[in-house]
């Protein structure tokens, strides 16, 4: 089968050097536990959400939009919405010459364009010069694409690791930072100290970006701003809209019909 064959090149460093394939509609499995590939991916959203893990933090994949994954990280993913994406792997050898961490970058038009190209090429086609210079296209717009501030980073302290999973998981906990703090048995001045120096964020910065993630995978999968509003702890809709639109540029619904649209 096509799937086998793309699984078995996806675990091994020889073959072609780029693989890619076309993942559209509704996705059966919209939960992938962790798991790691030899090789390097990048999946490229176009229409839904994606949001993918790392043992260090979260990234978020608007459509239009690509996320890096180093070759040997382990990562979850998780798929709002329909989805239509290509995900594309790469070779270690060629990989060591990009990002050695996570990232979200932007992406144009020439790359969307060689992306898809690349997922009609046959897994058992010989090497070809047309091919290798599309690729070394392609990599080069990869290293200059913009990369994105859609980072969530994880502490690694384990009581600011708790906190920072309370406040992932329950959103519309609205306990201040006081409170945060003696319920993971520290003082306010150690939480915002080591926070700040293993995230680069305040707690009360890290809180919205969790805030907006967990947003933005309720208007993927349809959810009316009212009870997304509601699930992120705002008093009213429209205090939910303002952060959204401070965060953003946009409204919630503006925003995501810009984004489908490219």
């Amino acid at each position: 089968m096509l799937r086998d064959a793309v699984h078995d090149l996806l675990e091994s460093a020889d073959g072609p050097p780029l693989v890619a394939y076309e993942a559209r509609g509704e996705i059966p499995l919209k939960e992938i536990d962790w798991h790691s590939h030899v090789r390097g991916q990048f999946f490229y959203v176009e229409q839904g959400l994606v949001i993918t893990r790392t043992d260090h933090g979260s990234w978020l994949l608007p459509p239009h939009r690509a996320g890096w994954m180093p070759p040997g990280t382990r990562h979850t993913v998780s798929i709002a919405g329909p989805s239509h994406a290509w995900a594309v792997f790469i070779a270690p050898s060629v990989a060591a010459t990009l990002p050695d961490r996570p990232c979200v970058f932007g992406v144009n038009d020439l790359f969307r364009a060689i992306v898809k190209r690349a997922a009609s090429w046959p897994l058992d086609a010989p090497p070809d010069p047309a091919r290798d210079r599309l690729f070394e296209v392609l990599l080069d717009e990869m290293r200059r694409a913009p990369v994105e501030e859609l980072h969530l980073p994880w502490p690694e302290d384990r009581r600011l690791r708790r906190i920072a999973m309370a406040m992932y998981e329950r959103p519309d906990d609205t306990r201040g930072i006081d409170e945060w703090a003696s319920w993971a048995g520290m003082s306010v001045r150690t939480l915002t100290r080591l926070f700040r120096q293993e995230t680069q964020v305040s707690v009360a910065q890290w809180r919205q970006q969790a805030r907006l993630a967990c947003a933005l995978e309720r208007l993927a999968n349809g959810d009316p701003v009212s009870l997304v509003s509601d699930a992120l702890g705002y008093a009213t809709p429209s205090a939910f809209v303002a952060m959204f639109r401070k965060a953003f540029g946009d409204s919630p619904g503006r925003y995501l019909a810009r984004q489908a649209l490219g």
